[in-house]
């Protein structure tokens, strides 16, 4: 059939070339000739491919080693998820800033460093009381002075000698002085700072000779582990896909851990600089997991049940949209037949099939690269 076509394309080329000899002061004529013959030619070339597909669907004599040799998979019903995956961090919900409880002061000493655990009620620092303490020596002249004349006044008054007016003034005396006396006690107990929580002493920056006021750029932090979470920078797009309670899959790369959660907090305020927005999800206590360190987290946003789903890379385009190759048998042949499919989400190398496909199919997933639909394949 091929030949036949090349020998009428021959014959038909032999006539236009006298017909050309016989216009040939024509120029425009020519031009108009050529054009004809391309778009004969355009035309005879798809009636030869046409044949030629025709005849190699029904030419039941066709070699195998003709056909073109690809691997199948039969499609199974599967449960399909898709994940928003992001990098985030570990925190704990107790970190405590040390402070002092009155105006702080100079430090004398330090008895706590980083990394330390730390007890509740443990001496962390000791301020400078020097000045408090030469104020107590000098009130306590003054109180044993007071206490001294009280006890006079009180003799000589059981003996009838002065008046109970000299007592009283004599008692209150003694009482404003150790009033005075309490509060500087209550001063120098200040200058001892103590740990209001136990935990891990996670930084301290303070040093000897500097004033602790109990600013966090200069002082100590106790991080008390218990209580971790994950937290994570979500992109404002994402503002409509995210709530509370969202499944949630935190991993820890450095330590091979993983951890399903829900989302147990999403911020109110979008980020003015960043566009974004903070979401937590708890985590179980664990002695190895630090602070700061870097977590992945990946919110499930799209989960379906018995879904179609095939390799990405099976995933072809053309013209028409998207398309997969199938095998299907004809006349005891196997050939490709070419599926248009509507997809879904695509995550990790697979992609959802929303329709075009169905169950116990045969997906085409090697050698299909350069098929055509109709073609004779071979399975390995």
């Amino acid at each position: 059939m091929k030949k036949v076509f090349i020998i009428a394309s021959f014959a038909l080329l032999a006539s236009c070339g006298s017909g050309k000899k016989a216009k040939e002061g024509s120029l425009n004529d020519l031009k108009v000739q050529l054009e004809g013959l391309k778009k004969e030619r355009t035309t005879l070339d798809g009636k030869i491919a046409s044949l030629e597909e025709q005849i190699m669907k029904l030419d039941t004599t066709m070699s195998a080693e003709a056909a073109k040799l690809v691997e199948i998979t039969p499609i199974t019903l599967q449960n399909f998820e898709h994940y928003i995956d992001l990098q985030g961090k570990i925190a704990t919900e107790n970190i405590y800033y040390v402070t002092p409880r009155g105006m702080g002061g100079q430090v004398k000493s330090i008895y706590v460093k980083q990394g330390d655990n730390v007890r509740k009620g443990q001496l962390l620092l000791k301020l400078d009381d020097a000045i408090i303490r030469q104020q107590m020596a000098t009130l306590q002249n003054q109180l044993n002075y007071a206490k001294d004349l009280y006890n006079r006044q009180q003799n000589v008054w059981k003996e009838g000698i002065g008046t109970e007016v000299q007592v009283l003034n004599s008692k209150n005396a003694v009482e404003n002085l150790e009033k005075q006396m309490d509060l500087l006690r209550e001063q120098q107990a200040m200058t001892s700072v103590y740990a209001q929580v136990s935990g891990v002493a996670e930084t301290v920056t303070i040093r000897v000779g500097e004033v602790f006021t109990g600013n966090p750029m200069a002082g100590i932090t106790i991080v008390n582990p218990v209580n971790l979470k994950a937290v994570v920078d979500i992109p404002e797009n994402y503002l409509s896909k995210i709530t509370k309670g969202m499944p949630v899959v935190v991993e820890l790369p450095d330590l091979n851990k993983k951890y399903n959660s829900t989302i147990s907090l999403v911020s109110e305020t979008i980020g003015l600089t960043t566009r974004s927005f903070v979401a937590e999800t708890k985590i179980p206590s664990d002695p190895l997991i630090k602070p700061n360190q870097i977590a992945l987290i990946k919110i499930l946003d799209h989960a379906a049940k018995n879904a179609v789903v095939v390799p990405l890379a099976t995933l072809q385009t053309d013209e028409k949209g998207k398309f997969v190759f199938v095998l299907e048998e004809q006349n005891g042949k196997k050939i490709a037949k070419k599926k248009p499919v509507n997809i879904g989400e695509l995550y990790d190398e697979f992609v959802e099939i929303k329709t075009g496909l169905a169950d116990n199919e045969k997906l085409i997933t090697k050698g299909f690269q350069g098929l055509y639909d109709g073609q004779v394949i071979a399975t390995k």
